[in-house]
């Protein structure tokens, strides 16, 4: 019985295991999955659905409505009034006690509404479809900052990966380095300081190797929330970071122009101007008069006894037709007041229109520098690991000739390791830098069919 659940435990773990796929996923694919699976994106579609339920909901209010009601009512002790004796015969001064209408009473009414003017329902068809469009906007920006997000989680997953493939490869080395150097030492021809400082520096390295393969960790999950995938889910990058350093020059990106009509953050500031120009409208709206107009439905039934549901019950229909006019005459100058408050509103939003046209055009000056910065720094360190190689290379052949010190390898180490994380945060910056000037320029996202 006890192999039986082993057995049964196993295979369970098994399909487990077999069940979770390993994605594997170029840049652009991962752009495109983050566009429809990510947490924001989904939140965003959720608020665009929102506002245009939200326009319909205000279209409603100027389309006819109708409302049912049915009202029972049941006098467990009914009122007395009480009239004058001498109308049925009694002495004057008298009062007879009587009790007017049936025990039990059953009304069912039908009404029908309908809202002829009203100044600020126009200007509420108008708020919604603005509001629709700040939710269009809203979710545009969205997918422009989940593009530069997963491009900036992608690039440092290879990163990460990168520098445990390098980290690695100096491991490998100085293990050969120390080996070596410890054998030249036992026959007695170096002194063991110089054993020592190789497996001082072996030490460090395999820290840092540690450390890395954390932060990988770290990266691949911070990759998968990106994406809107489970935090634990297998992905593979198809891209190499050193590729995608080189796809993500292009020189010609330096001297584009913003069209500041299309950027999302302009036209998300036009909105709110449009937005508060309605406000003022819909305060000056409450001065004009509503017309509304109505039509009743309804029948009646009565009785001594609940016999509402035989047919020989009778029921009395009636109808009602009405129409009522709202006129504002005098608010104390509370509507005045909206009013003026609504104007200023409106002259704020106007500012801060101005102010986002100049920090885009700004923020695009400043996107454009870091980005031919670091496509500056990239060649640089590309220039300057090759000579750290070379120096190394050529240290370790004196080293082993006699010829210089275990310092002086060492120094040439540690400057090669500084140029190979130079070289791999340069790319970073490159792909990086690439996606922050993107976004400056508003360039529309690319997605893979």
């Amino acid at each position: 019985m006890k192999k039986s659940i082993i057995l049964i435990i196993g295979l369970l773990l098994s399909f487990h295991i077999n069940s979770q796929e390993t994605s594997s996923l170029s840049l652009q694919q991962a752009i495109d999955y983050a566009l429809k699976n990510s947490y924001a994106t989904i939140n965003a579609d959720r608020d665009v659905d929102i506002a245009k339920k939200k326009k319909w909901e205000t279209t409603t209010i100027g389309l006819p409505e109708i409302n049912a009601k049915i009202d029972y009512q049941n006098w467990i002790k009914q009122q007395v009034s009480l009239l004058p004796a001498e109308f049925f015969g009694g002495n004057p001064g008298e009062f007879e006690e009587i009790s007017f209408g049936t025990k039990h009473n059953m009304n069912a009414t039908a009404t029908l509404n309908q809202l002829i003017f009203d100044g600020s329902y126009l200007v509420g068809l108008q708020s919604a479809k603005t509001y629709l469009k700040i939710s269009e906007n809203a979710k545009e920006k969205t997918e422009l900052g989940i593009r530069e997000a997963v491009i900036n989680a992608y690039g440092n997953v290879l990163l990460s990966e990168e520098s445990i493939s390098i980290i690695e490869k100096n491991i490998k080395t100085l293990k050969k380095n120390l080996d070596e150097t410890n054998q030249i030492f036992l026959n007695g021809f170096i002194e063991e300081e110089n054993v020592e400082q190789l497996k001082i520096t072996l030490s460090s390295v395999k820290s840092q190797l540690s450390k890395t393969k954390n932060l990988k960790t770290i990266a691949y999950k911070m990759l998968n929330i990106t994406l809107g995938m489970d935090i634990n889910a297998s992905v593979i990058l198809t891209d190499s970071l050193e590729n995608l350093a080189k796809e993500n020059i292009k020189l010609e990106l330096l001297s584009s122009d913003l069209t500041i009509e299309n950027h999302i953050d302009f036209k998300i500031a036009k909105n709110t101007e449009t937005a508060n120009e309605l406000f003022v409208k819909l305060e000056q709206s409450r001065a004009l008069p509503t017309l509304k107009s109505f039509v009743n439905f309804g029948y009646a039934g009565y009785g001594q006894d609940f016999d509402f549901m035989k047919k020989e019950q009778r029921w009395f229909d009636y109808s009602l037709l009405g129409v009522s006019l709202d006129i504002p005459v005098f608010s104390s100058l509370a509507r005045s007041s909206r009013t003026q408050q609504a104007k200023i509103e409106l002259e704020k939003a106007k500012t801060n229109l101005t102010e986002t046209e100049q920090k885009l055009f700004l923020l695009l000056e400043s996107a454009k520098t870091n980005y031919n910065f670091s496509i500056e720094e990239y060649e640089t360190s590309k220039q300057n690991l090759s000579l750290a190689e070379r120096i190394e290379n050529k240290q370790q052949i004196k080293f082993f000739e006699g010829i210089s010190t275990s310092f002086e390898l060492l120094e040439a180490q540690r400057q090669l390791y500084t140029m190979q994380q130079n070289y791999l945060q340069a790319m970073l910056n490159v792909i990086a830098n690439k996606a922050t000037l993107d976004n400056a320029l508003n360039t529309p996202i690319n997605k893979s069919n």
